[in-house]
């Protein structure tokens, strides 16, 4: 590694919420063991700000990630830490994701303060999500069942499955076990029927394109996880190609095989009466455009009228 290099503190971009700052530290943690110094910087997003509406509702592509990205543009941070599931589906061009560290567990989960809660397919449990997926998805696998609008942090929504706002709290396994909560976990889902958003369980690291090349290598060395990259290139090509953010129900999940590569993905209708999913395989190097030919024969098989309906059903509104 360069001297300059070496001698550089790395500005680490991050959300404030305790979720965020650990997976900034998860980041930072790697980058010291690589020799490099680093420092937290917090900035606040529109996601963060704007609590009272859906993420759907609240218009904007990126609503965790543009302030970040207005930081690495100015120079303020050198790279941002995201959610990989929250990184909108196309980056500026002047950006970049330099690298994607090791997938934790997919599923998504249920917590209950009650141990004995039990979800069933005649369920009509209160449970409460603000993911556009997951609220269509349960209306598909558990009719009655009724979700409740669950946006703020964590510890916020912690708060509101104690109050009874709701029965259960559905989220990413990934948060649940990296803030320590997976004791109140009293169902995981299958990721079979509950195929995750496209990222899910991952964190993913953005830089300015015109970043060192050397730190961009240095970054890339230590925080890249391979495998998980190779997956992600698939999910986000197909996400890209849907043109799909966080407020639309698609979903994608990639996994490495012996032979090469499988991915799994589709789209589902806010009422869960539609599930369009499928299943591609080939080598690695194609996965990109494995991503691409899923989306378009998702797209071709009726994704296309399902994302005018959920397009037509906002504007309404």
């Amino acid at each position: 590694m360069q001297n300059d290099i070496k001698d550089k503190t790395i500005r680490v971009g991050t959300r404030g919420s305790k979720l965020a700052l650990w997976q900034a530290e998860a980041a930072a943690e790697k980058l010291q063991a690589a020799g490099l110094a680093t420092e937290l910087v917090i900035i606040s997003t529109k996601g963060d700000q704007v609590l009272d509406k859906s993420l759907d509702k609240i218009g904007s592509k990126g609503v965790f990630t543009e302030e970040l990205e207005v930081g690495l543009r100015e120079g303020t941070i050198d790279i941002a830490v995201h959610s990989a599931k929250d990184v909108q589906s196309t980056i500026p061009a002047d950006l970049e994701l330099v690298a994607f560290m090791e997938r934790e567990k997919v599923n998504d989960v249920l917590l209950s303060f009650d141990p004995e809660f039990k979800l069933t397919r005649d369920s009509k449990a209160v449970i409460g999500t603000s993911s556009t997926r997951r609220k269509a998805l349960l209306k598909r696998y558990y009719p009655n069942v009724t979700t409740a609008e669950s946006r703020g942090n964590l510890q916020t929504r912690l708060r509101k499955l104690e109050e009874k706002q709701f029965d259960a709290l559905m989220l990413a396994y990934a948060g649940v076990v990296r803030m320590g909560y997976d004791n109140l976990i009293v169902h995981t889902f299958p990721e079979e029927e509950f195929v995750p958003a496209a990222g899910q369980g991952s964190v993913a690291i953005e830089c300015a394109r015109n970043l060192d090349p050397d730190l961009k290598k240095a970054l890339k060395q230590a925080l890249n996880h391979t495998e998980t990259h190779i997956c992600l290139l698939a999910e986000r090509a197909f996400l890209h190609t849907m043109e799909g953010g966080c407020s639309i129900p698609s979903f994608a999940l990639a996994r490495l095989t012996d032979s090469g590569i499988n991915i799994t993905g589709g789209i589902v209708s806010l009422d869960g009466q539609t599930l369009l999913q499928q299943t591609l395989s080939g080598p690695t190097v194609t996965a990109e455009e494995l991503g691409e030919g899923l989306a378009n024969n998702t797209l071709e098989k009726g994704g296309s009228d399902i994302l005018r309906s959920i397009k037509a059903a906002r504007t309404e509104v």
